[in-house]
């Protein structure tokens, strides 16, 4: 195992398309429900522990070699938002043509030919973790602060706030990024005896609603 792989799979210059998300900021904005760093947190952290744990446990089951398809149907299920799945499968496809150029692998080929629009991109992201020679909670860990960077550094352009008080919101959140990645973790490994319906199944009503209201505007910064 290479940790070093960890910090350029979970880089956000890795051409992984994430830039041009926000992880449900942008709506979140223009709801009011984001309007500084305070608020900033409280969504991050709303994020973390729904949306963020699902994703970790899925990314965590594929490194640990679970049936992707099996996981793709598991991630379906758990996005009820057409606009959230679209999405997903767009960073997935995405971030497979970087993971297969950055890590062969045949596990990856494999999930492409099964997926030429695209899977979901947390089961995606577990398998270029395994590719890399990284386990579970290293893609749980990458998955998790993807969770919350993203909104982070998203606001940074939609607010134009602080950078430096953008990244303290991230460090002030670490400790419940590692409660996460652990949680989804441990998920991934029940999975392998009791199935995918041993996954975390956490809600995020607003996030669901929000990115259906975002896919109907005219003009937006984010494509989610």
């Amino acid at each position: 195992m290479s940790r070093a792989a960890l910090l350029v799979l979970a880089d956000g210059r890795f051409p992984a398309g994430g830039h041009a998300h926000s992880g449900g900021a942008e709506a979140a904005v223009k709801a009011g429900r984001i309007s500084g760093a305070a608020s900033l947190e409280d969504f991050c952290r709303g994020r973390l522990h729904t949306a963020g744990l699902v994703s970790a446990a899925l990314a965590a089951a594929a490194a640990l070699g679970a049936d992707p398809t099996e996981l793709d149907t598991a991630a379906d299920a758990r996005t009820p938002s057409p606009a959230l799945r679209v999405a997903a499968r767009r960073l997935g496809r995405q971030l497979m043509r970087a993971a297969r150029v950055t890590w062969p692998s045949g596990e990856l080929d494999a999930l492409a030919r099964a997926f030429p629009k695209g899977a979901h991109q947390p089961v995606v992201l577990g398998l270029a973790a395994r590719a890399a020679g990284l386990g579970p909670e290293d893609a749980a860990y990458c998955s998790v602060y993807e969770s919350v960077s993203g909104p982070a550094s998203a606001t940074v352009r939609l607010l134009s706030l602080d950078p430096f008080d953008a990244t303290a919101v991230l460090a002030r959140l670490a400790p419940e990024l590692d409660l996460v990645a652990h949680q989804a973790a441990g998920a991934a490994r029940r999975a392998l005896d009791d199935g995918v319906d041993a996954l975390p199944a956490a809600s995020a009503p607003l996030l669901e609603i929000g990115a259906e209201a975002h896919a109907a505007w005219a003009v937006r910064l984010f494509a989610s």
